[in-house]
């Protein structure tokens, strides 16, 4: 303590700040934007994440005109012509 009262007053409050480590920004506060914007791109990630997940679920797995023919055909629906030509129509085929 004897020290700090022969340093001139001035210089004792810097120097006490140095010691009570108030000067601990430096460095570290011009990097402080970057948590924020991490935050609010990881905020942002995650809502265009979930919206595509929720729309492309909500979609399903939708089945092409070939498969539904198919099917018909299978079931016994329509008979084996009648699927050829649709077969050819949906392909785009030329008679």
């Amino acid at each position: 303590m004897q020290l700090l009262i022969s340093i001139k007053p001035c210089r004792r409050r810097t120097l006490m700040m140095d010691m009570m480590n108030y000067d601990h920004g430096g460095w570290w506060m011009g990097r402080m934007w970057f948590f924020p914007l991490l935050f609010w791109i990881l905020v942002i990630a995650g809502v265009v994440f979930i919206v595509s997940w929720l729309r492309d679920r909500g979609q399903g797995q939708q089945e092409s005109s070939l498969d539904i023919l198919k099917k018909r055909y299978t079931s016994g629906e329509i008979d084996r012509d009648t699927f050829e030509q649709m077969k050819k129509d949906i392909r785009g085929d030329k008679p």
